[in-house]
C-alpha cells in the first residue's frame, strides 16, 4: 500500500491547529486534523449561503448543490443572457467595454466576444436568436445580425435622446423589446469625467422611464416612469404581468427600495403597484436584476448592504420573501440558463457564479 506523507507545511498547520484546540480545552474533530491541499475549500451540503425562509414554498435548493464562482476578475459583472440554440451565456463588462461570453460544455470564458461594446449593460436575445445590448456610452439599444452588421433600434423617445439603456426583455409572441432607461452610466464618460451635456446637472437628461419597441414600426413608445429609477425588468410566466426594480433610491432621498408589477394590456401597462420591498432585518438594498421561474416566483439580484444581504432574493407571487442565495459580493443581475434551464447565472461585482436549482427559468433569457 502506497502511504502519502503530510508536507512540512501540512504537518504545521494541523499541529499549530491541535495545539490551538488543546489550549482552548476543545475536543478536535477528525476533519479538522487534515490538510486539504488541493483546489477550492471543501463545500459541506447544503451549501449553508442557500437559504430557504419558507420551506412551504421555497422549493429551489438543491441538496447536493452548491453555490460555485466560475470566473473573475471582471470591472463591474452586467446583464447575463443565455443562447439556447448555442448553449452559451453573454455578459457585460461594462468598465473594460467587453462582453464575454461562457461556453456550456467545458465553462471557458472567452474574452472580447464583443469588443468595444459601447460599454453595454443589458444583454437578450430575440427569436430568431440575434443578440440584443442597451450600450451605455452610445446610449441605443442594438441588435447584432448574423453577418456581423449592427442595427441600431432605438436611440432616442418620446421626451429625446436616452439617457442611457440598462436592460431589457423580448416579448415573444410580437417580438416587442422591452427596456429601462434609468440614466446609470449618462452622467460620466468612461475616462471619469461628466459628459458636456451633464456638466451642470447631477440627474439624467429626460425622466427616467421604460419603453417598447414595436417590432414591425420600429416606433418607440414610453409605457411607465412611475419608477424613480427602473433598473432590472422581467415578465411573469404567462406574460399578463411585468416586474421592473426600482433602484431610485441613488439619486433620490425620497425613493424606496421596491420591485414594481404592472398588468401587461397588449402594447401598454396598467394598474401600477409595489410588489415587494426590499428591506430585509431593517436593511435595504438596491434590487436590480429580476427573472421568473416557472412557479411565477421572482428572484432578485441584490447589494449595496454587505454580508448576508448581498445575493438573490427570492419572492413568492404574492410578494413574500421566501429564499436567498448570499454571495461575498455585490449581485447585480441573474439569468436561468444551460440545457435544462435550471442554472441559475449571476454576475456579481467582479465575478460570475452558478448554481443548479430544483426549478426552471420561466424564460430563457
Amino acid at each position: 500500500m502506497i502511504k502519502h506523507e503530510p508536507t512540512a507545511t501540512g504537518r504545521r498547520v494541523v499541529l499549530g491547529a491541535v495545539a490551538g484546540a488543546l489550549a482552548a480545552g476543545a475536543a478536535m474533530p477528525a476533519s479538522a486534523q487534515r490538510s486539504y491541499e488541493h483546489g477550492a475549500p471543501p463545500v459541506r451540503y447544503p451549501d449553508a449561503d442557500i437559504v430557504t425562509l419558507d420551506p412551504r414554498r421555497f422549493k429551489a435548493p438543491l441538496g447536493n448543490s452548491s453555490i460555485r464562482r466560475l470566473a473573475t476578475g471582471f470591472g463591474w459583472a452586467e446583464g447575463p443572457a443565455w443562447h439556447a440554440t448555442g448553449r452559451f451565456l453573454v455578459w457585460s463588462d461594462i468598465p473594460n467595454d467587453e462582453c464575454l461570453r461562457l461556453n456550456e460544455e467545458d465553462h471557458s470564458v472567452h474574452r472580447r466576444f464583443r469588443s468595444p461594446s459601447g460599454f453595454s449593460n443589458g444583454n437578450t436575445f430575440d427569436r430568431e436568436g440575434r443578440h440584443i445590448a442597451f450600450r451605455h456610452f452610445d446610449r441605443d439599444v442594438v441588435r447584432y445580425e448574423a453577418d456581423g452588421r449592427r442595427t441600431v433600434l432605438a436611440a432616442r423617445g418620446p421626451d429625446g435622446p436616452f439617457n442611457a439603456p440598462n436592460d431589457g426583455v423580448v416579448h415573444p409572441e410580437d417580438g416587442a423589446i422591452w427596456f429601462t432607461d434609468p440614466g446609470y452610466g449618462a452622467l460620466m464618460n468612461y475616462e471619469g469625467q461628466r459628459t458636456p451635456e451633464s456638466a451642470n446637472s447631477p440627474r439624467p437628461f429626460i425622466k427616467e422611464a421604460v419603453y417598447r419597441i414595436d417590432a414591425q414600426s420600429g416606433q418607440v413608445a414610453k409605457v411607465a416612469d412611475d419608477a424613480f429609477k427602473p433598473n432590472g425588468l422581467c415578465f411573469s410566466p404567462d406574460y399578463r404581468r411585468l416586474y421592473v426594480a426600482d433602484s431610485g433610491t441613488s439619486h433620490y432621498p425620497q425613493a424606496r427600495n421596491i420591485i414594481w408589477v404592472y398588468d401587461v394590456d397588449g402594447p401598454v401597462l396598467r394598474n401600477p403597484r409595489t410588489f415587494c420591498d426590499m428591506e430585509l432585518n431593517g436593511k435595504s438594498g438596491f434590487g436590480d436584476g429580476v427573472r421568473c421561474d416557472e412557479q411565477g416566483n421572482v428572484w432578485v439580484g441584490a447589494g449595496w448592504v454587505g454580508e448576508g444581504y448581498d445575493g438573490v432574493h427570492v419572492f413568492a407571487p404574492d410578494g413574500q420573501r421566501i429564499g436567498q442565495i448570499r454571495l461575498p459580493e455585490i449581485c447585480a443581475n441573474i439569468c436561468f440558463g444551460g440545457t435544462r434551464r435550471n442554472q441559475l447565472f449571476m454576475t456579481a461585482s467582479q465575478s460570475l457564479y452558478v448554481v443548479p436549482v430544483e426549478t426552471r427559468g420561466a424564460h430563457f433569457c
